[in-house]
């Protein structure tokens, strides 16, 4: 049974989610606002969480990047109201796995939670060693990235990103394959989402020449390691 944290402070629409969820044979804990979700947050395990954007004691956003410092692996989804091009932009730059906004079906909910969960369980790394990327020693077991003494920790999504690029490294990869292996569909935010993932890893990696992540216009990407 996966377990859910929703964070949704709308008491009749949170109670009807929590028990659709549940219906749908999930384990749901609810929170009614921000700090209520980080607390539980920090004393139990969770498979996903959905959270509202707009909440009080503290909005969704400013939640998810305190979950990212906690548990960087778990992946999270917002609901909102908002179709603000600002507030899509910040989710993604967030890592957020999806952005659905109100007022939406529920079974709409369920199947795209059902498509990451599986997505994970697909891609999750389950190689034991620690690779070399070039000077870089990636620890995809413990979700980090290590050269000499610096850490840098990894959401699961940048985790499955450079076990993916590692494992088709110097070939072309074609952006709408990239995009339905890591992402499960190449619609627009999808794309979006994935332009900001190369994005941050390239920051990442620039500290090593040897490794370079293009792009070819209109085709995809190639991840090279000299």
């Amino acid at each position: 049974m996966k377990h859910i944290l929703l964070a949704e402070d709308d008491f009749d629409f949170g109670s009807i989610l929590k028990q659709y969820l549940e219906l749908h044979g999930y384990k749901v804990v609810w929170a009614k606002d921000g700090k209520e979700a980080l607390e539980i947050f920090g004393q139990e395990q969770f498979d996903i969480c959905v959270f509202d954007v707009m909440m009080p004691k503290m909005d969704g956003f400013t939640l998810a990047e305190k979950v990212i410092e906690i548990h960087p692996e778990t992946p999270f989804v917002f609901l909102t109201a908002k179709k603000m091009k600002e507030d899509k932009i910040r989710g993604l730059k967030l890592g957020a796995d999806d952005y659905i906004v109100k007022p939406f079906e529920a079974d709409i909910l369920v199947l795209r939670l059902q498509n990451i969960l599986k997505r994970s369980q697909r891609t999750q790394v389950i190689k034991e060693e620690v690779l070399s990327i070039g000077d870089f020693k990636f620890d995809a077991v413990n979700h980090c990235l290590k050269l000499n003494e610096d850490r840098q920790k990894l959401t699961e999504k940048e985790t499955i990103l450079i076990q993916y690029l590692f494992d088709h490294k110097n070939t072309m990869i074609k952006r709408e394959n990239l995009l339905k292996d890591v992402w499960g569909n190449d619609d627009f935010f999808s794309g979006r989402s994935m332009d900001v993932f190369i994005s941050r890893l390239r920051k990442y990696f620039k500290k090593d020449s040897k490794i370079k992540i293009e792009s070819v216009r209109g085709v995809g990407l190639t991840f090279q390691i000299e």
